[in-house]
């Protein structure tokens, strides 16, 4: 655990790759009195781009006045301009406020909950919204604020305008679908580009779309999986974070398949949720960079 009175802040940037980006960042870090405790970096042959995270502190020892997260910034402002380093920085014992939009199906809901309320997760979950109003009962036993969102007496413009508002009222910066069945509009993908995270109850980019387990059955499928990614325009299409199989057989109905699958979802969301948190996915096209 970080001290109190020296806190840790994480450092994440990219820029297309160039000789002396970790020697210039690192030796500007050192001259403010700052030691990396854990570094990480990629570069993309493919697309000649550099990746790098940092956790930093403040090196006691050095003499130099501890800086927080907008004097970290500032220090490295110099550089990134010269350099074309798109950086960011946070502290991480920062908590994103989080919404959770769930339907029916309660294991994804359930499980993230469970593991924000044990501490794995470093975020607040502000609030469940769901089309169904049993999901209430989840977000109740968890002090989560619940709203119920309905989809069927309403157009459907307005009631996601209704949960896009929602949204602006907690503040949220990250909203998870936890097997939230319904299409989000074009609209407010833009609005949230990066923002909102889906898991999908296949291995994509295999069986997108509705029903993915009964098409994995029709095929003969020998494994499923579900897939953690982040929502674009292009449905079930988004740049991938995290995945989960499990193996199957000829056996297997497509109730087993679901009831298999449902423990793929539950372990690629929970993954990918914590991976997003913790700063260690770039989205780079429609692909990602993840640093484990």
């Amino acid at each position: 655990m970080e001290a109190k009175n020296n806190p840790r802040h994480r450092i994440v940037l990219d820029c297309p790759d160039k000789r002396g980006v970790v020697a210039e960042v690192s030796t500007q870090l050192a001259a403010m009195g700052t030691t990396i405790l854990d570094a990480q970096q990629h570069s993309d042959p493919d697309t000649g781009h550099f990746f790098m995270r940092y956790e930093v502190a403040h090196d006691e020892g050095s003499g130099l006045p501890a800086h927080d997260g907008v004097g970290l910034s500032g220090g490295l402002a110099g550089l990134a301009q010269s350099m074309g380093l798109a950086i960011r920085v946070t502290a991480v014992s920062e908590r994103p406020k989080v919404a959770l939009l769930a339907t029916k199906a309660s294991h994804c809901l359930v499980d993230v909950l469970q593991r924000w309320r044990s501490h794995e997760l470093a975020c607040d979950v502000a609030c469940v919204i769901a089309n169904h109003p049993e999901m209430g009962e989840y977000a109740q036993w968890y002090g989560v604020p619940f709203h119920h969102v309905d989809f069927n007496s309403q157009p459907k413009q307005q009631a996601f305008e209704q949960v896009d508002a929602l949204l602006d009222r907690y503040d949220v910066s990250l909203t998870v679908l936890a097997r939230f069945m319904q299409i989000v509009p074009a609209w407010m993908i833009g609005k949230r580009k990066g923002q909102i995270i889906n898991i999908h109850h296949s291995f994509l980019p295999s069986f997108v779309g509705a029903r993915p387990y009964d098409q994995a059955y029709a095929r003969g499928v020998k494994l499923i999986g579900a897939t953690c990614h982040y929502v674009t325009e292009d449905l079930d299409e988004g740049p991938i974070i995290e995945q989960e199989v499990i193996r199957v057989s000829h056996t297997d109905s497509p109730a087993d398949l679901r009831r298999k699958g449902r423990m793929c979802e539950r372990e690629a969301l929970g993954r990918g949720l914590r991976l997003h948190l913790e700063g260690r996915v770039f989205i780079h096209g429609n692909k990602t960079v993840v640093f484990h």
